[in-house]
């Protein structure tokens, strides 16, 4: 099995309150610079979060339409998997939330693979770019965006937003 990039971050907000933002799938667009859509295919009414969505992806020389399945456990990880792609014969990864302190620690893994030859070093690297901007995008999302009306989570941070 291949290798997997790790890197963790916290962020000043609940499990939940993160968990939202990363489950908000079709507010990708605003805050992920490479997702160009995001469009739900397959909804867990049960849990009212995607379990297969199909992203367009526009990243410079890289371009791309993939769908992805999605597996949630509560506020606690969200995994997901390929189902179908142009450039990828790859993409899994995670997030797993843990509190901390008044924070929540996301940690975010991702394995992919490309069709085209990439040595291990190169596809590493470009692991650890986009696990590195998913996170300071989330972080950021999650910290400038008010909690839901009515979720009873509040800011963990005390900050007006």
């Amino acid at each position: 099995m291949a290798e997997r990039t790790r890197s963790t971050i916290t962020i000043d907000a609940t499990p939940a309150e993160v968990m939202a933002v990363i489950a908000g799938f079709a507010e990708y667009p605003d805050w992920t610079g490479e997702v160009k859509k995001a469009e739900v295919l397959e909804k867990d009414d049960a849990i009212g979060r995607g379990t297969r969505v199909r992203f367009l992806l526009d990243a410079g020389p890289i371009k791309d339409e993939h769908v992805l399945a999605y597996t949630w456990d509560g506020d606690r990880e969200v995994r997901w998997t390929l189902v179908t792609s142009q450039m990828l014969t790859s993409l899994d990864g995670c997030y797993a939330l843990a509190p901390h302190g008044t924070g929540t620690e996301v940690t975010y893994e991702l394995r992919v693979d490309v069709k085209i030859p990439m040595l291990g070093m190169i596809k590493r690297k470009a692991e650890k770019v986009i696990i590195d901007r998913a996170l300071s995008g989330l972080k950021k999302r999650v910290e400038q965006v008010p909690p839901a009306a009515g979720s009873g989570s509040g800011n963990a941070s005390g900050k007006t937003l």
